[in-house]
């Protein structure tokens, strides 16, 4: 039990104290070295912009609105109707409509909902551009989102996607607000740090990211069984030698769960796919390369912590519930309360413009600090059981929260 206890106090500030460091030189690299094949004279490729949708009447046309106003010129838009049983389909005819004077506009109609993998793949086929940006159909890109993505593309020719950066638009309640503290105080600052560090991510995200299609139809598409398409992409390009790359000046207004039990559900998803990328990649192990071995080490120890946690947790409410002693270090709670505040200020001073994140949101770290042990401590412990009880899960969708 004293082992388990420090595995579970000790990872987490190592770990942490790893990708902080990694995030600050990561943040100076960007600033300082410049990207060595681009320059402004290169050619404008043609992007096919993907949005795949189920259930996004609502929300369509401000996606496409904002996707009309990209500073870039050689678009084409194909949206994907994934099933929906409500106007979503008419919603697009509309839109083709409107904006056919602006660039091409494609329309593909999947009687049954099958997920948003398959929905992308029938996407692929029909595009015709070198690259693909894609987009979920609730989000809004920002206007130059594009063109530092492609100059990854043109920067090094072994980039197969590129990962934008997403941005909680949706304030409306404490979690929305607690939600938008990890994404600028942890999520960012992983992959920044994994960027630096590895010179490798654990997963795009799909809310906005960029592929080069060669890279895709080198790595077999989407896998349209995945749970979670985008982690399970990443890990297809890293098989087949391809860079995955993160670029932070790309970024997309996202919404995020406003509820409780959605919010679980859809980090339970995320959870899962991750068993599922370390399962399905296991042999990487063997034949990765050092910092593809290394990241799938962070995943096996973060799932470990995980169930370590939760022993140590039930250990120490059994012992005070019998004892009536409440036994808590000083030391080391102030030690994983200071590497907390570090990151988050990194990541504050990272995001303050881009975010438009205020220093009052930073009162709310010390709730954080509870929130985030708990959402991902239960998310991760039930897709656990519902890896191993339903091994065979095939991806689908469902109307998601949209926030208070």
């Amino acid at each position: 039990m004293n082992t388990l206890s420090s595995f579970v106090i000790l990872y987490p500030v190592i770990v942490s104290t790893v990708w902080i460091i990694g995030s600050v030189f990561f943040s100076i690299q960007q600033r300082r070295v410049p990207l060595i094949n681009f320059h402004a004279g290169q050619p404008d490729d043609l992007v096919s912009v993907l949005i795949p949708a189920h259930n996004e009447a609502d929300t369509l046309k401000k996606v496409v609105e904002s996707v009309a106003n990209i500073t870039y010129s050689k678009l084409e838009l194909i949206l994907i109707n994934d099933g929906s049983d409500d106007d979503t389909l008419a919603v697009m005819h509309e839109l083709a409509e409107e904006y056919t004077k602006r660039f091409p506009v494609k329309i593909i109609n999947i009687e049954r909902n099958q997920g948003k993998a398959n929905a992308l793949n029938n996407g692929a086929k029909l595009a015709e551009g070198e690259f693909l940006l894609c987009l979920d159909a609730d989000c809004y890109v920002d206007k130059d989102a594009l063109k530092p993505m492609l100059a990854q593309f043109y920067n090094d020719p072994h980039v197969g996607a590129v990962a934008g950066k997403p941005i909680v638009r949706n304030r409306t309640s404490i979690l929305g607000r607690l939600e938008l503290l990890e994404y600028v105080g942890v999520i960012d600052i992983i992959k920044r740090g994994q960027a630096f560090v590895t010179g490798h991510i654990t997963t795009v995200s799909g809310v906005v990211v960029a592929y080069r299609k060669a890279a895709l139809a080198d790595a077999g598409w989407w896998n349209a069984d995945a749970i979670t398409e985008d982690i399970d992409v990443t890990w297809r390009l890293y098989h087949h030698k391809w860079q995955v790359v993160y670029c932070p000046q790309s970024v997309a207004w996202i919404l995020v769960p406003e509820h409780i039990k959605d919010l679980v559900h859809q980090r339970r998803r995320w959870a899962r796919g991750g068993f599922e990328v370390l399962f399905r990649n296991r042999g990487m192990f063997v034949t990765g390369r050092l910092s593809e071995q290394w990241l799938l080490m962070d995943m096996i120890l973060t799932d470990l912590w995980a169930i370590s946690c939760s022993f140590v947790t039930l250990f120490y409410l059994i012992t005070v519930l019998f004892t009536g002693d409440l036994i808590m270090d000083g030391v080391i709670l102030f030690l994983l309360l200071f590497i907390s505040l570090v990151q988050f200020l990194i990541g504050y001073a990272d995001s303050r413009k881009s975010d438009f994140i205020n220093w009052h949101d930073l009162l709310l770290l010390p709730l954080y600090v509870i929130f985030y042990w708990f959402i991902n401590l239960v998310s991760c412990l039930t897709a656990l059981g519902s890896f191993f009880l339903d091994p065979r899960h095939v991806g689908s969708w469902r109307s998601p929260d949209r926030g208070l």
